[in-house]
């Protein structure tokens, strides 16, 4: 049976203390009129590592709790973006050289970007499509880990119905300690705003 390890909505004055920074976002603040997280991440942040673009960087805004096993993290996020490749999202991760992350990216003129990066080794890659919803209105991403393998999932509202985005697998031994939460970035200049309107991490019993 599945068991609620995290279910933060952001109605308090502050946060679950279960839920930590890497990289603390420069100003983030919370709205419990709104229910909200809100997160503005600094100019020239991101994660990615080396493939194809060749350049490195691991200086987002990641707030996650640590879970081991196999577990489900969903969260339904805003964004208000500004510049091309601004974005928010979930993160699975072990290092630097190891993680996932799954989100919508902005792009401006065009539609945005809803895929999944995965990162083994310190080497990243990207699935993407287009993203036809409205990042204001909101979005659903669910990730659910299977022993080393990651479903990566969207959906318009968090009651469904759910897509599968990407299968994919991380190079890290079986049931180890991840951090698992949101994110966001803004790889090319300031302004940008995402809100979290509720984060859930929950246990899960493998699939037969």
């Amino acid at each position: 049976m599945s068991r609620t390890v995290l279910y933060e909505t952001f109605r308090g004055t502050s946060i679950h203390p279960d839920l930590k920074w890497l990289n603390p976002a420069p100003a983030w603040r919370l709205e419990s009129g709104a229910s909200r997280l809100v997160i503005c991440p600094a100019a020239g942040t991101d994660f990615w590592q080396r493939t194809h673009y060749g350049f490195r960087a691991d200086n987002g805004h990641f707030l996650f709790t640590e879970v081991a096993g196999d577990f489900v993290i969903e969260a339904r996020i805003h964004i208000f973006p500004v510049h091309q490749y601004d974005q928010a999202g979930l993160m699975v991760r072990l290092s630097d050289e190891f993680w996932l992350k799954a989100s919508v990216e902005f792009e401006p003129g065009a539609p945005s970007r809803l895929g999944a990066v995965l990162t083994n080794c310190g080497y990243s890659d990207w699935s993407l499509q287009d993203f036809d919803g409205d990042g204001m209105r909101g979005y659903c991403l669910r990730v659910r880990r299977e022993r080393d393998d990651y479903l990566v999932e969207y959906a318009d509202e968090e009651s469904g119905p759910w897509r599968l985005l990407r299968v994919a697998h991380l190079l890290v031994e079986t049931g180890s300690t991840v951090g698992a939460g949101v994110y966001a970035c803004s790889p090319k200049g300031a302004g940008f705003r995402a809100e979290v309107e509720y984060l859930k991490v929950e246990t899960s019993p493998p699939s037969p």
